[in-house]
């Protein structure tokens, strides 16, 4: 029991607490390393990221023929497109011998596809079904890094289609260079000499699980519609890479002895193994995004939950002031507007409350986003015209739509009233110009 406690004191204490400067560097990854884990752990616990992921499992079976076809089309281009049904084998290797029966099914699908029957309006269909599926994926990335908004309808149909074009000869260029440098004259002579040759056969074993971690890379820096950092980007990957081949491993000891569920599901255990398969990839990608974002936000990392914790009537006007004041002062000084996740590490607000205030104040003609790769706030009007008032009267307005039709009391409703009219006197001639350039100057 004394053990037991220790262990809950080290995970809901130790573990939160400042690192000491002189601490070494092996010490400050390995903590900073166990709280990315645990408040990941935690997230994935909510539930959302499994909802998301069986999601995109429906998405995927409905495009996964057109994705394919898609990528056939530029592929036979080039001459290459005998590459597609390798990497499928290997995305599906879990599977077991299933796997290339599967593989077989697609390819077979993917030929009988024929772009002349379709016409206009079937190829037209045909690339909604393939962006449709990269849009799915571009919000669940977009939740895991908590960003507001995807892309424009312009740039969704630039990127996706460029990731959808350019991905596939990526991925098999990547494969013919790695193929090539293997077959090398100087490459196979030094396979001869040791310790070369053993190095060169491990590398050789570790290619594809590299490949996997340079996709899942690719994914977490291009597909969120913000500015991912590579090296988080990679972490992530690895981190993914590294449950891929691990889960993986055991589905595939679990397909090999599932001989009851073949014999009760008949031809139907393929596509069973098949759609958890699916479910499995999709939550260990967003899994891996979800460490990436830690990862470059590590102020975000704190114990506890303050995503269920709601503000108080007064608190949320308090904050919501204080919210206006502070990216009026970052106007004021003509500095870069705030986005999101700097807002929530400056404020120390949860990512529910901030946004929900943020959209309080946008819908009430206050903030404005500014579109870019990353969505950031600035005020929407001169903040010499923006009062203290104001901006209460929009966080109250809000509030009190939400709130139940009661019945109050005539001679209270008019007290409360006559209050908030001489509050509003008041703060009236009180502008966020007036309050950020007395804190400018201090």
């Amino acid at each position: 029991m004394d053990f037991i406690t220790k262990i809950k004191q080290f995970f809901q204490v130790t573990l939160w607490q400042e690192t000491a400067e002189q601490s070494g560097a092996l010490l400050r990854i390995a903590l900073n390393s166990l709280r990315v884990g645990h408040i990941v752990i935690r997230e994935l616990a909510k539930g959302e990221l499994n909802l998301r992921a069986m999601s995109l499992v429906f998405t995927t079976l409905l495009s996964l023929v057109p994705l394919i076809a898609v990528a056939f089309s530029v592929l036979k281009a080039f001459g290459v497109h005998n590459q597609i049904e390798p990497f499928l084998l290997g995305v599906l290797e879990p599977l077991g011998a299933q796997g290339p029966e599967i593989a077989a099914n697609i390819i077979g699908f993917v030929q009988n596809v024929k772009v002349g029957v379709l016409g206009s309006l079937g190829v037209a269909m045909l690339f909604y079904t393939i962006i449709s599926l990269i849009q799915k994926i571009e919000y669940a990335f977009n939740f895991v890094w908590r960003v507001k908004r995807g892309r424009t309808l312009a740039r969704r149909f630039t990127d996706y289609l460029s990731v959808v074009m350019i991905g596939p000869i990526l991925v098999v260029a990547a494969m013919g260079i790695a193929a090539t440098v293997l077959n090398n004259n100087v490459v196979l002579a030094l396979q001869a000499m040791e310790p070369f040759g053993t190095l060169i056969l491990a590398v050789t074993k570790l290619l594809p699980y590299l490949m996997i971690i340079t996709v899942f890379t690719f994914l977490y820096k291009f597909i969120p519609n913000t500015n991912v950092r590579f090296t988080p980007a990679l972490i992530g990957a690895t981190v993914a890479g590294v449950l891929w081949v691990a889960v993986g491993t055991v589905f595939a000891s679990f397909v090999a002895s599932s001989s009851n569920y073949t014999a009760i599901y008949s031809s139907f255990a393929i596509l069973f193994f098949f759609m958890i398969w699916l479910y499995l990839a999709w939550f260990i990608l967003l899994t891996g995004s979800q460490v990436a974002f830690y990862l470059q936000n590590p102020d975000l990392i704190s114990y506890g939950e303050d995503e269920r914790e709601e503000l108080s009537p007064r608190l949320r006007e308090k904050v919501g002031v204080s919210l206006m004041m502070r990216i009026a002062l970052q106007f004021y000084q003509q500095k870069q507007a705030l986005t999101i996740t700097e807002l929530e590490i400056e404020t120390a607000l949860s990512n529910s409350i901030l946004q929900d205030l943020l959209n309080t104040l946008e819908q009430g003609g206050l903030l404005a986003e500014l579109q870019g790769d990353e969505l950031r706030y600035q005020p929407a009007q001169d903040i010499a015209n923006i009062s203290v008032s104001s901006v209460l009267t929009c966080l109250r307005t809000t509030q009190k739509s939400q709130e139940m039709a009661v019945t109050v009391a005539s001679d209270a409703n008019r007290l409360l009233d006559e209050l908030e009219k001489l509050q509003q006197s008041t703060l009236q001639d009180v502008s966020l110009r007036q309050l950020v350039s007395g804190i400018d100057k201090t």
